[in-house]
């Protein structure tokens, strides 16, 4: 079962058609290498592009040079699905695999395919739902809840679409990424990831103390 199948499944059960169409649909793929731009500020792309493997990242630099970091792609999530140019700006972080879909075909599966539809909607609607949690961690979670917080959801992500093996998964992240990502230092995040190892070592000895280091 391809990627973007297992994770459209998780919303309910597609016919062997749908199944068909989703193979098609991703039967050509291209390789991205790391920390390059999947859209630029100002694109209006004709084409969606997926993400099959690989971590890319949605950020938005100010003006001095700092940037945010307000989203992760993971494998089976979309760049731009709904596209407006709002300054925002996909990137890769680590080597990714990925394919274009035209927008022709995008509107044919929801057309055409009412269980892709459903579970394309569904998908959106979660992922307004992670959105609203990563403001609650900038506004009102500490360092540690919303770094525990990121590495929770994740888990709950990649586990999804069957890339977390014993509880462990790989996060090609730096720091400063996470930085970026928290509102935090570096310095600031070497500590809190710390304390959770340590806490995590001292709860689950067999667990997340490697994944965290």
């Amino acid at each position: 079962m391809n990627i973007l199948t297992r994770k459209l499944q998780g919303w309910g059960k597609l016919s062997a058609p749908d199944r068909e169409v989703l193979d098609k649909v991703i039967a050509q793929s291209f390789t991205v290498d790391p920390h390059q731009d999947l859209i630029e500020e100002g694109q209006q792309p004709n084409n969606v592009r997926l993400i099959l493997d690989g971590l890319a990242c949605r950020y938005k630099l100010l003006r001095d040079g700092r940037r945010q970091i307000f989203a992760y792609l993971v494998p089976g999530d979309f760049c731009d699905l709904h596209t407006f140019d709002d300054g925002s700006l996909d990137r890769t972080v680590s080597r990714c695999e990925v394919v274009e879909i035209p927008r022709k075909t995008i509107l044919d599966l929801t057309e055409n395919h009412p269980r892709i539809s459903q579970a394309l909607m569904w998908v959106t609607l979660v992922d307004e739902g992670t959105l609203r949690e990563w403001i609650v961690n900038i506004g009102q979670r500490s360092a540690r809840e919303s770094l525990a917080h990121l590495l929770c959801e994740l888990l709950v992500r990649l586990e999804a679409v069957g890339l977390v093996q014993g509880g462990e998964y790989d996060l090609p992240l730096t720091q400063a990424e996470l930085g970026d990502t928290l509102g935090l230092s570096v310095v600031h995040v070497n500590r809190v990831l710390k304390h959770l190892a340590r806490k995590a070592w001292s709860q689950w000895p067999n667990g997340l103390y490697a994944f965290l280091m």
